[in-house]
C-alpha cells in the first residue's frame, strides 16, 4: 500500500471512528449461516480486510441429524432453525446491521424438504438464502483459510455436521475442491452412532480421495466448530498458556495420537478436561476424531493448522476489492487498533520508518517476517497509554497476546506482546512477565523483542507520542558508535534520559552511542 493510500485510508477512519452505525470503514455487516449441526449469526463490525467480530450466537438445532437415514430435515429442528432464525433477524435489526449475508450448507441442499424449510427461512430473514454447493462451501472455506493465515500452503478440510470439504491452497492459489459425507451428524446417522462402523465408512470414502495425497509434507488447516472443540481440549490438556487457537499449529505426529486418543475415550465419557467443550458438540468429538486421524494417515502432512476463519470469514473476503484482499490482514488489523487506541495514529505510522532508519543504521539483519512483525509493533506501540501508567506494559501483552489478530503464529504473537511490554516496562523487568508467557520465547527472540522494545520506548521518550517529530532525527555510524543526530528544530528534545535510554538501546546491539545536534 503507498503511503498516500494509507494515509487516505488512516483518514477515513479517523472520520468514522465516532459514527453510531460503525466506528471503522462503514456499517456492521452480518451471515447469518445455516448449518447441518447449528444456526449462527456473526455481526462484525465492519467489511473490511480485518474482520473484527461484534457479536456471535449460535444455536444447536441439529437440521442434518437425520438426513442420510430419512432423506429429510427433522420436523422438530426445522421448528427450532426457524424460531432461531427469527431472533436473529431481529438482532440484525436491533443492531442496525447495514447488509446480511444468509448461507445455508449440506443438510438443507440435500434433505428432500429442505426447499421448503428455505422458503419458509427466506420470509423469516427477508433476504435471499445461498444453498452453497459443496464446491462454493469448498472454495469459501479455502478463502477464509486465506484470509487469515499467513501465505498458507497446505490442504484445507472444513468439517460440519454434514459434510467434509477439501480443497487445496497455496498462497492465494485455490485448486477445485470436492465434498464428503463425513460430517460429524451424518457420520452418526448412517453409522447408527456405532464410532467402529462409522470408521470403516471413513476410511473407505478418505481412501479414494486423490488430492488428500498432495497434502504430504504440507499443513492441514482444520475448519468447522467440532474441530476447533479438539483444538480447544488440546489446549487444555497441555496447560498451553496461550488459548487463542489459531497460530499454534500441531506436528502431525502428536495430533494423530490425541485424535486416537479421543475416539477411545470420547464415547466412554472418560475424556479429562471435557468441560471445556460444550455439552452440545461431546457427542460428535469421536467422529471428528476419527475422520482427522485417517486425513491424517492418508495425507501424511506435517501440521495440523487449526482456522478460526471459514466459511463465513471466506464469503465476506469474496466481497472486497482485490486490492483489499492483497493487503496484509496482520498489519490490517494493527493500523484498525493504532487508529482506535493511539494517541496519534500518524505517530505510529511514522515509527515504521524511524525504526526501519536505525536498523538499517545498525546492520541488524531482519527476515521479511522479522520486518513485517516488527512494522506491527510500531503500529501497536502506543495501545495501551489509557491504563494506569504502572500497568501498561501488563495491559498490553494481555491485549496482543490474546487479541483478535489473523495472518499470524503463536511465536509472532508472543513476540509482539514482548515488545510492546518492554516499551513501557524497560528492558529490565522480566519479573514482571507472566513465567509460562516468557518460557514460550526462545532467547533469540526475547533479545530482538527487547532491542524494538528499547526502540520504541526511546521513541516515545523523544517524541511525546506525537507525529512530525521523529522525522527530525536521524541515525550514524562511526566505528561501532551509533549516533541519534538532532535536527535544529527539534533540538531541545535531547537531554539526559534521552541520552541513557538510548545508550541502553545501543548496549542491546552491541554498540556504544551519542548524540549530536545540528
Amino acid at each position: 500500500m503507498s503511503g498516500s493510500t494509507h494515509q487516505a485510508r488512516l483518514e477515513q477512519l479517523r472520520k468514522s471512528r465516532l459514527t453510531d452505525s460503525s466506528r471503522l470503514n462503514g456499517p456492521q455487516v452480518a451471515v447469518i449461516d445455516i448449518g447441518s449441526n447449528s444456526v449462527r449469526l456473526v455481526v462484525y463490525e465492519a467489511l473490511t480486510r480485518s474482520l473484527a467480530p461484534v457479536f456471535n450466537e449460535k444455536v444447536m438445532c441439529g437440521l442434518g441429524r437425520e438426513v442420510r437415514s430419512t432423506g429429510l430435515l427433522a420436523a422438530d429442528a426445522v421448528e427450532r432453525a426457524l424460531a432461531a432464525l427469527r431472533r436473529l433477524h431481529a438482532l440484525c435489526k436491533v443492531m442496525k446491521v447495514g447488509r446480511t449475508f444468509v448461507i445455508a450448507t449440506a443438510a438443507c441442499r440435500d434433505a428432500d424438504n429442505g426447499p421448503e424449510f428455505i422458503a419458509k427461512a427466506e420470509r423469516i430473514v427477508r433476504t435471499p438464502i445461498e444453498i452453497l454447493s459443496g464446491s462454493r462451501e469448498a472454495k469459501l472455506s479455502a478463502l477464509g483459510v486465506i484470509s487469515g493465515v499467513h501465505k498458507p500452503d497446505g490442504i484445507v478440510g472444513d468439517l460440519g455436521g454434514g459434510s467434509l470439504e477439501l480443497i487445496d491452497v497455496r498462497g492465494r492459489r485455490v485448486r477445485r475442491g470436492e465434498t464428503l459425507p463425513l460430517g460429524g451428524l451424518a457420520l452418526a446417522d448412517i453409522s447408527r452412532k456405532s464410532v467402529k462402523r462409522a470408521e470403516r465408512i471413513v476410511r473407505q470414502e478418505l481412501a479414494a480421495v486423490p488430492a488428500l495425497k498432495a497434502g504430504r509434507g504440507r499443513d492441514f488447516y482444520a475448519v468447522g466448530g467440532t474441530w476447533r472443540s479438539l483444538a480447544r481440549l488440546h489446549i487444555a490438556l497441555k496447560g498451553y498458556p496461550l488459548r487463542v487457537r489459531p497460530g499454534n499449529p500441531i506436528p502431525a505426529n502428536e495430533a494423530l495420537a490425541f485424535a486416537r486418543r479421543i475416539k477411545r475415550l470420547a464415547p466412554r465419557g472418560a475424556m479429562p478436561q471435557m468441560d471445556v467443550v460444550a455439552m452440545a458438540r461431546r457427542p460428535l468429538l469421536a467422529y471428528a476424531a476419527l475422520v482427522l486421524e485417517h486425513v491424517i494417515r492418508v495425507a501424511k502432512p506435517k501440521r495440523i493448522v487449526i482456522s478460526t476463519f471459514g466459511v463465513r470469514e471466506g464469503l465476506l473476503f469474496s466481497q472486497l476489492p482485490a486490492k483489499e484482499q492483497a493487503r496484509d490482514g496482520l498489519l490490517a488489523a494493527a493500523q484498525d487498533l493504532n487508529v482506535l487506541r493511539s494517541r496519534s495514529p500518524r505517530h505510529a505510522e511514522e515509527l515504521i520508518a524511524w525504526t526501519d532508519s536505525f536498523m538499517k543504521a545498525v546492520r541488524l539483519r531482519e527476515t521479511p517476517e522479522q520486518k513485517r512483525l516488527r512494522h506491527a509493533a510500531c503500529l501497536l506501540a502506543d495501545i495501551g497509554w489509557r491504563a494506569h501508567p504502572d500497568y501498561r506494559g501488563e495491559q498490553s501483552l494481555n491485549l496482543i497476546a490474546n487479541g483478535n489478530f489473523s495472518d499470524i503464529d503463536h511465536e509472532g504473537r508472543v513476540f509482539l506482546a514482548l515488545a510492546v511490554f518492554y516499551r513501557y516496562a524497560g528492558s529490565g523487568d522480566d519479573e514482571e512477565l507472566a513465567p509460562s508467557l516468557r518460557d514460550l520465547a526462545s532467547p533469540a527472540l526475547l533479545e530482538r523483542a527487547k532491542v524494538i522494545g528499547a526502540a520504541l520506548r526511546i521513541a516515545h521518550l523523544v517524541s511525546a507520542a506525537q507525529a512530525n517529530v521523529l522525522s527530525g532525527t536521524h541515525f550514524r555510524t562511526r566505528g561501532r558508535k551509533v549516533v541519534m543526530v538532532f535536527e535544529h528544530r527539534v533540538a531541545d528534545l535531547a537531554g539526559e534520559r534521552v541520552a541513557n535510554r538510548f545508550k541502553q538501546l545501543a548496549r542491546l546491539v552491541g554498540r556504544s552511542s551519542a548524540i549530536d545536534k545540528l
